[in-house]
């Protein structure tokens, strides 16, 4: 079973986020950057899937979408927590896409791998924007299963049963392999890496491919062949401070319930 995921390296949820000078972006000076959290339950799926089975090849891949991140961090990490090789997708040309031109490159990249199953995280922390798994298996023309948190693979069948969590009850999907399917909050735990497999990691092999290595041209990709392009990024307005209503706790409340009626519009 040949296993392929793909990571994206995020800013840590808890930095502190300003808008770059530009106004399109996020200032990414002085940030910590993470492994996507959706991205590292697919990690511990991809090793739990091999362990089961007993044999098997776990490959993570991951993009660097911007100069100033260092993906070979989230890799590292993936190879300690027991993947056996991983793979960085790294050429200015990739730089200022979007989801589709993402899409574009990760497919690209897994038709030059052998793999049975594709995992991904269901949208990474940054944009939330959920699509980029969804055009990958587009692009491939393979099966895809969303928003998973359980999973049973039959190696012999060659098939997935894929269970996801839907208003009211639970869908449960079952699919030919190769597919590719998105991971959410539920499915596993994700192990730490031990110190021996931090000490292994820096052994495996990391492969850089760049966009000739892929064989797409630089209209395709990066913001030359982007979709969609931000405009403007701007802050949340601050809250406005709380209002305290005096008064007999019958008569507050009375008014609280005309404020939210009449003024907040909420009731």
């Amino acid at each position: 079973m040949k296993i392929v995921v793909c990571v994206k390296q995020v800013p840590a949820t808890e930095s502190k986020l300003t808008i770059s000078s530009e106004g399109a972006d996020i200032d990414r000076s002085g940030l910590s950057f993470i492994v996507n959290p959706y991205d590292e339950f697919a990690v511990e799926e991809a090793l739990q899937i091999k362990e089961r089975l007993g044999t098997g090849e776990v490959t993570i891949l991951s993009l660097r979408p911007h100069s100033a991140q260092k993906p070979e961090e989230a890799l590292r990490t993936c190879l300690a927590m027991g993947a056996d090789k991983a793979i960085l997708l790294n050429d200015p040309a990739f730089e200022g896409g979007d989801g589709f031109t993402t899409a574009t490159v990760l497919a690209a990249a897994f038709r030059r791998l052998s793999f049975d199953l594709l995992l991904l995280g269901k949208q990474a922390v940054d944009d939330d924007g959920g699509a980029v798994g969804i055009q990958v298996a587009e692009l491939l023309g393979i099966p895809h299963v969303a928003v998973v948190n359980k999973l049973e693979i039959h190696a012999e069948a060659r098939t997935a049963v894929a269970h996801r969590q839907i208003e009211g009850g639970i869908e449960v999907v079952e699919t030919p392999l190769p597919a590719l399917l998105t991971c959410q909050k539920g499915l596993n735990e994700p192990r730490y890496p031990s110190l021996p497999g931090i000490m292994k990691a820096k052994q495996k092999p990391l492969e850089i491919w760049n966009r000739e290595t892929i064989g797409l041209a630089p209209e395709t990709i990066g913001a030359a062949g982007a979709k969609l392009r931000v405009v403007r990024l701007e802050p949340p307005p601050p809250r406005p401070a709380g209002r305290i209503i005096p008064g007999e706790a019958a008569t507050a409340v009375k008014e609280l319930v005309r404020l939210l009626r009449e003024e907040a519009k909420l009731i």
